[in-house]
């Protein structure tokens, strides 16, 4: 009885000891086994180890890929216009011995403080050298720009054990004092953009204008050049046939004119015109023995000689003929 209550607490204290002398690296992780501070072994593959208890001790870092998110910085690209910058990296810890050695008992949480002191100066650097603006950052040469930070980075953590996978910007903007300022200028330079293009297009629209105001000078003179050749041709054929119609046939042409007269000089059905019975406008209007308009034969007789009327200067007067160019009166 004395024995198994002595054999209890051994066997109590061996399995602690076991225990305390076991650990198990996980696939995702590193293992350092430190005696006193030193560095005694680095387990980098998974599975079961041992260490001395209470001497030993076993420090993990993890074996996946981390990322760390930097704090926004201020950069001056060449052409003088300052961004904010946010970036962010991926990285891993390549060398568990180096990083223990570079950051000490501060952990993963000093090592993205160094991580962040090297990315920063790095991100500056870049983006503030020759040939970098504004303009270049925000374009689609980003990610070149990005390639060379995460190659310079890459170089400087590696003494701390750590590889650098990738750099990434991931907001770039101005900052907050410098955006009205900004905003004015974009638009100074928008307004003066729009000035030059309505000021081309209104030098385009009178050069359009011109040429169609001449164009139709052109063609309007060309028009009326054509319609008087055309009207002269058109009032030479015409005398042509009146002249040829006059020459066939005097006296059809004759009264051909007068029947025009008639009708232009008689329009309607209520028109007068006081002019010479004996007036040669009135010709084809005598009676066919010769006689005036509205004139009576006379009948003649062998025994009797026609009584020779005196007249007085007053009717010798009223009976004259009208000359040719008299005025004619339209009730």
């Amino acid at each position: 009885m004395r024995k198994i209550t002595i054999l209890i607490p051994v066997a109590v204290v061996a399995v602690a000891l076991l225990l305390s002398s076991v650990f198990v690296v996980d696939e995702r992780q590193r293992a350092l086994v430190l005696q006193f501070g030193q560095i005694r072994q680095v387990i980098e593959e998974p599975g079961l180890n041992f260490k001395i208890p209470f001497i030993q001790e076993v420090v993990y870092y993890d074996d996946r890929i981390l990322s760390l998110d930097t704090a926004p910085i201020e950069v001056t690209p060449s052409d003088d216009r300052r961004l904010v910058v946010d970036a962010f990296a991926r990285y891993r810890i390549v060398d568990a011995e180096q990083f223990r050695l570079a950051v000490g008992v501060g952990g993963l949480r000093e090592g993205e403080r160094l991580l962040e002191d090297i990315l920063n100066p790095q991100i500056r650097a870049v983006l503030g050298s020759e040939g970098v603006t504004s303009n270049t950052i925000l374009s689609s040469e980003r990610a070149v720009l990005m390639e060379r930070i995460t190659e310079q980075a890459r170089l400087r953590a590696l003494p701390l054990g750590l590889d650098v996978l990738d750099v990434r910007l991931k907001q770039t903007e101005l900052p907050q004092q410098n955006l009205a300022a900004t905003f004015a200028r974009m638009r100074a330079e928008r307004e003066r953009e729009a000035t030059d293009e309505r000021a081309r297009g209104e030098e385009a629209a009178q050069r359009v204008r011109a040429t169609a105001d001449r164009t139709v000078v052109e063609l309007v003179s060309e028009a009326t050049r054509d319609a008087e050749i055309i009207r002269g041709e058109a009032d030479a054929a015409r005398n042509r046939i009146f002249a040829e119609a006059f020459g066939a046939d005097q006296d059809f042409f004759e009264f051909y004119r007068s029947m025009t007269a008639y009708e232009r000089a008689l329009p309607g059905s209520n028109s007068s015109m006081v002019l010479s019975p004996d007036s040669a406008f009135f010709e084809f209007f005598a009676d066919p023995m010769g006689g005036g308009l509205g004139a009576a034969p006379v009948a003649a007789t062998p025994d009797a000689a026609p009584e020779e009327e005196v007249e007085t200067p007053e009717e010798e007067e009223a009976d004259a003929p009208l000359p040719a160019d008299a005025p004619t009166v339209g009730q």
